[in-house]
């Protein structure tokens, strides 16, 4: 009987300490110059953040990334961490993965051809890159 007792106290704990909130996005268009850069986008700090992008002209494509921005504080420099796939270039997607605040530095292709992608811009931000030398156009989705 106190085993009983002990695995539904166990139960209603569990339960108690479970919250669900529902998720907030931000979505931004793009439609990039050969070269240009998107205006700068701040991920929400210290949560995990589902970075999704998709690009529209060109032949297409899609990437997504499991992204943290741990933000810089007091003279103390954050970065950006993330894991994730890049789009599909005519071969099987790859995993892209890493942790850096150096501006430039790639975080994941969102198109066929691996030109458009999204970038550190930051410490505490992040871009969408246009390699390519033409215009493209797409979206991005950030979801936490």
């Amino acid at each position: 009987m106190a085993t009983v007792v002990a695995i539904i106290t166990s139960m209603v704990v569990a339960n108690a300490t479970q919250t669900i909130t529902t998720p907030n996005a931000a979505f931004v268009s793009y439609n990039l110059a050969a070269g240009a850069n998107s205006a700068a986008i701040t991920p929400v700090s210290n949560r995990a953040v589902l970075v999704m992008g998709v690009c529209t002209t060109s032949g297409g494509g899609v990437g997504h990334v499991s992204l943290q921005h741990s933000p810089s504080s007091g003279g103390v420099g954050g970065a950006m961490t993330w894991a994730g796939l890049e789009s599909f270039s005519g071969f099987n997607s790859t995993i892209t993965s890493g942790e850096n605040s150096t501006a430039g530095t790639h975080i994941v292709y969102i198109d066929f051809n691996h030109k458009v992608d999204v970038q550190v811009n930051s410490a505490d931000t992040i871009v969408i890159h246009n390699g390519q030398s033409s215009t493209m156009a797409g979206n991005v989705t950030l979801i936490w």
